[in-house]
C-alpha cells in the first residue's frame, strides 16, 4: 500500500490523541512500579496499533511502513516504554509469522496479535549470545513429530506476559547459519516458564524478563519455515526492526527536542528567556537538524522496504544515528532545563534514561557499523 500524506496525518494524529489520552495520565505511575499495563495494550489493540502491518484479511491495519513510523514516534514522543512495546509486537513477533508463517499459523495467530487479545514476545538472545546469535545454546531436538526445546532467552520484550512468542533456535551445528530454527510456542505449552524480570534503567514500563524452555514439547506444526532457515529469517526480521528502534529513537528524540524549545521560550533570566541566548538556540538548532537527518535516513529505508529493495545497509544507518542523536538530543534537553531537568517533575529525565536503550537494543550502535561497513565493501 502506498502512503498517501492525508492518510499519514491523519493516522499520526489518531496516535497521539490515543497517547495523550490513553498513556500520558499514567506514564510515571508506571515507569515508577515498573508496571507493564497490559489492559492500555488491550486498548492499543482494538484502535489498530498492534497489527500495522499485518494486511485487513487477518485483522490487521494493512497500513504500510511510513505509517509504522509515524505511530511509534507519536506514541514514543510521550513514552518510549509503550513505544518500545508496540515496535517490539508489531516488527518482530507478530512481522516473523506474517513473513514467514505458513497459511495456517497465519490464521491461527495473526488476528489474536493483531486485535491486541494477544501480545507477543520474539526469542533471539541469550545471556552469552547478544551479538553473537550463532553460538546459541537453545537447542529443539527432533522426536517423532515434535520438538523438546530446551534453554533459557534473555531480554526478552514481553517474556512474562506475551500470550505467544516466536523462539529462535539450535536444530543443527554450532555456528552453522543453517543450524537454527524459528518456532511459535503457546504461553500455556508445558515446559515454557517465564524467569527473572529485569530492572532496568530506562523504558521500564516495557516489560524485559528471561523466557525459559524446560523440555518443552512442540508439534512440527509450530514450526516457522523450512528447518535450518531461522537464523536467516531473524536477519531479514532485524532489518525491518532496525526501522522500529530508528522510529522510537526519533520519537524519543522528538519528544525532548519539544519540551527543551517550549521550556526555554518560558525560562527566564538575566531578564529575558533564556532561548535568546545563543548558548541555547545554537543547542535547539543543532537538535532540531540531527533530528531532521534521522528521520530522512529513516523513511528513506521505510520507502526501501516497501519496494522490497534491499535495504540491509539503509535500515543499519538508519538505527545507528537515530539511536545516536537520541542520546544527544535527551542529554541537551536536560542540560537545557538545567536543575529542572534532573527531576522527575519534568519529561526530559525520562527521555534521557530511556534514550540510551535505542543505541543497543536489536544491535548495538557498534554492530550496526559493523554491518554498515561490510555492506559498503559488498558495493
Amino acid at each position: 500500500m502506498s502512503t498517501n500524506l492525508e492518510n499519514l496525518k491523519m493516522i499520526e494524529d489518531s496516535a497521539k490523541q490515543f497517547a495523550l489520552q490513553y498513556i500520558k495520565p499514567y506514564m510515571m505511575e508506571w515507569d515508577e512500579s515498573q508496571h507493564f499495563p497490559m489492559d492500555m495494550m488491550h486498548e492499543m489493540g482494538k484502535h489498530g496499533f498492534l497489527g500495522v502491518l499485518v494486511p485487513e484479511e487477518y485483522g490487521g491495519s494493512g497500513l504500510a511502513y511510513q505509517e509504522y513510523i509515524s505511530i511509534i514516534v507519536e506514541i514514543a514522543k510521550v513514552c518510549s516504554s509503550i513505544g518500545l512495546s508496540v515496535a517490539a509486537h508489531n516488527s518482530l513477533c507478530t512481522n516473523h509469522i506474517l513473513e514467514f508463517g505458513n497459511e495456517e499459523q497465519k490464521q491461527k495467530y495473526l488476528p489474536k496479535l493483531a486485535s491486541g487479545e494477544w501480545i507477543g514476545a520474539w526469542g533471539l538472545t541469550e545471556a552469552n549470545t547478544g551479538s553473537d546469535a550463532m553460538r546459541m545454546t537453545c537447542v529443539a531436538k527432533k522426536d517423532g513429530d515434535d520438538w523438546i526445546l530446551n534453554g533459557t532467552k534473555n531480554w526478552i520484550t514481553h517474556g512474562i506476559s506475551g500470550h505467544v512468542a516466536v523462539v529462535l533456535a539450535r536444530t543443527g551445528d554450532l555456528l552453522d547459519s543453517n543450524g537454527i530454527t524459528a518456532f511459535v510456542v503457546e504461553r500455556d505449552t508445558p515446559g515454557f516458564n517465564a524467569g527473572k524480570k529485569e530492572n532496568k534503567l530506562g523504558m521500564r514500563a516495557s516489560e524485559t524478563a528471561e523466557m525459559i524452555f524446560d523440555n518443552c514439547r512442540i508439534s512440527d506444526s509450530q514450526r516457522l519455515g523450512n528447518e535450518g532457515e531461522g537464523f536467516k529469517q531473524a536477519m531479514k526480521i532485524l532489518d525491518g526492526g532496525r526501522i522500529s528502534i530508528a522510529a522510537l529513537s526519533i520519537g524519543i528524540a522528538k519528544g525532548a527536542y519539544e519540551a527543551a524549545a517550549q521550556y526555554a521560550q518560558e525560562r527566564q533570566q538575566f531578564g529575558q528567556p533564556i532561548i535568546n541566548f545563543q548558548a541555547i538556540s545554537f543547542k535547539l538548532a543543532d537538535m532540531a537538524t540531527k533530528i531532521e537527518a534521522a528521520e530522512l535516513l529513516t523513511r528513506q529505508a521505510a520507502d526501501m522496504k516497501m519496494a522490497k529493495q534491499k535495504m540491509t545497509k539503509q535500515s543499519a544507518m538508519a538505527k545507528y544515528y537515530a539511536s545516536e542523536i537520541c542520546v544527544e538530543v535527551a542529554t541537551d534537553a536536560v542540560q537545557i532545563f538545567g536543575g529542572y531537568g534532573y527531576t522527575k517533575d519534568f519529561p526530559v529525565e525520562k527521555f534521557y534514561r530511556d534514550s540510551k536503550l535505542c543505541t543497543i537494543g536489536e544491535g548495538t550502535s557498534e554492530i550496526q557499523k559493523i554491518v554498515i561497513a561490510r555492506e559498503l565493501m559488498r558495493e
